[in-house]
């Protein structure tokens, strides 16, 4: 069972529910199938490469990683919701390639539907699945689960042309039913975080650094400039690189 702890980095919400997550750790340097040439630009390793992969969904609830396990001198950013369309996120992501996943949520996404699909073709993005609405899945019954995040899959595969199969929960709240409804819509796993941006400064779960294969939080906001270029200086700063996260999910 699954229960619930306090977090101090915030997102949308201040509370991420304490579970034993996987990690990544099976390394496999065949290549995949690349999500585009933009993001097999120069880079420490061919970018669209498998390096390693999640755990397989199991039980039919999909593994649940926080972070990835790696010695390589790589972190990993996220963005979610998609609220704040602002005219800097496509020029900034070019200037400094970081490679992000885009967790969105469709009521977002619609009507702006060529935003967010430039973004993606442009900047080596991958999309990632974040529910319809955006409310708190924990508690709610499977179907209701399952509606919010299969919806949003299959709305973006419509609108977008591409069907996400990496899922993060609202808020980081989640129980079983959301691990399993994640399998049944497809999602192969679950991703949380270990380090945030909020207000153009980056917050830590543990001491004052970014560390290798930290997976990092923002959100499309008014600060949007403001929390990118901090986890790029920060980034810098630690001496890490920023890589595609699906590189490391298989």
């Amino acid at each position: 069972m699954v229960a619930a702890a306090a977090l101090t980095l915030t997102a949308c919400s201040a509370h991420e529910p304490d579970r034993q997550e996987v990690v990544t750790s099976q390394p496999n340097p065949a290549p995949g199938s690349g999500p585009g040439p933009a993001v097999a630009a120069a880079g420490p390793y061919p970018f669209g490469s498998v390096q390693q992969k999640a755990p397989a969904v199991a039980n039919g609830e999909v593994p649940l990683v926080r972070r990835i396990t790696t010695d390589k001198p790589y972190v990993f950013l996220t963005m979610d919701d998609g609220a704040v369309q602002g005219p800097d996120a496509l020029n900034l992501m070019r200037q400094n390639a970081t490679h992000p996943v885009l967790f969105l949520n469709q009521k977002y996404v619609k009507g702006h539907e060529a935003y967010f699909k430039q973004i993606l073709d442009a900047t080596g993005a991958t999309l990632g699945d974040h529910t319809v609405n955006h409310p708190n899945l924990k508690g709610k019954t499977l179907e209701f689960q399952r509606k919010e995040i299969c919806d949003d899959a299959d709305d973006f595969q419509k609108g977008l042309g591409v069907r996400p199969s990496i899922f993060r929960p609202p808020f980081g709240n989640y129980d079983q039913n959301t691990l399993r409804a994640a399998a049944t819509c497809g999602m192969r796993v679950a991703v949380l975080w270990t380090a945030a941006v909020n207000d153009g400064h980056v917050q830590f779960q543990s001491g004052d650094k970014l560390k290798p294969g930290d997976i990092v939080l923002m959100h499309f906001r008014k600060t949007f400039k403001e929390d990118y270029t901090a986890f790029v200086e920060q980034a810098k700063k630690d001496g890490l690189t920023p890589v595609p996260l699906a590189d490391f999910l298989g």
